[in-house]
């Protein structure tokens, strides 16, 4: 079973693709979409907490103990770098927290977005939600690049997926949705970062772009 959710876009979104593909050297001819395979949406370690400073502030992203996230990252020495690579971790588990809660409007991903990332995460959770499911198995997340902008503020992070081993599960039914792995299976993200302000600690991940059949990440 395979279910397709679209990429929400919105103005805020098209006012960055420019620095984006530029800070990425992409084209304009790849399709920005996330593949839903009846259960594509994401896992994370029931050990997995919220990472960088001020943690006991930050909202609960934990999971159930049957997914599991895995980001095979290496810290950037950069301490700017590092905290934007460890929110961009927090907004994918926020993500698949919220899909473990059925909750479209859970807090935990609005912490880690901006208004783009925070439509993008609510769309996909929505999804979920309608076709009556949730996740197991794992995640996988590699291969990183911590870009800064030329805006000396803003920070491109991006990564590859693997989710060959992560599963949907029919909530109802308890049945799994299994799909053989592919190049379907294979994503590249690019998450732009946004710096704290004010007394705040948290980058936020301000636009989300993602790309299906990802060639280089097979």
């Amino acid at each position: 079973m395979a279910r397709r959710a679209l990429t929400t876009t919105t103005a805020a979104f098209a006012a960055t693709a420019a620095l984006l593909l530029t800070a990425c050297g992409g084209d304009g001819d790849d399709t920005s979409q996330d593949d839903i395979k009846g259960a594509d949406g994401g896992s994370k370690s029931p050990s997995a907490s919220a990472s960088g400073p001020a943690a006991a502030d930050r909202p609960d992203v934990s999971v159930p103990k049957d997914l599991k996230l895995v980001f095979d990252f290496d810290k950037p020495s950069d301490t700017k770098q590092a905290a934007a690579l460890a929110d961009a971790e927090n907004y994918i588990r926020a993500l698949k927290h919220g899909i473990a809660e059925q909750d479209p409007e859970d807090p935990a991903y609005r912490f880690y977005s901006g208004a783009q990332a925070s439509q993008y995460a609510k769309s996909q959770i929505e999804s979920w939600v309608e076709g009556g499911w949730t996740v197991t198995g794992t995640d996988e997340y590699y291969d990183e690049d911590v870009t800064p902008l030329k805006n000396g503020k803003s920070i491109l992070v991006s990564f590859c997926r693997n989710q060959a081993k992560f599963y949907g599960r029919e909530i109802k039914s308890k049945k799994f949705l299994r799909t053989k792995e592919s190049l379907d299976s294979y994503q590249s993200w690019k998450l732009l970062m946004i710096p704290p302000s004010g007394s705040s600690q948290v980058w936020k991940t301000g636009n989300v772009e993602v790309f299906g059949k990802a060639k280089q990440c097979r």
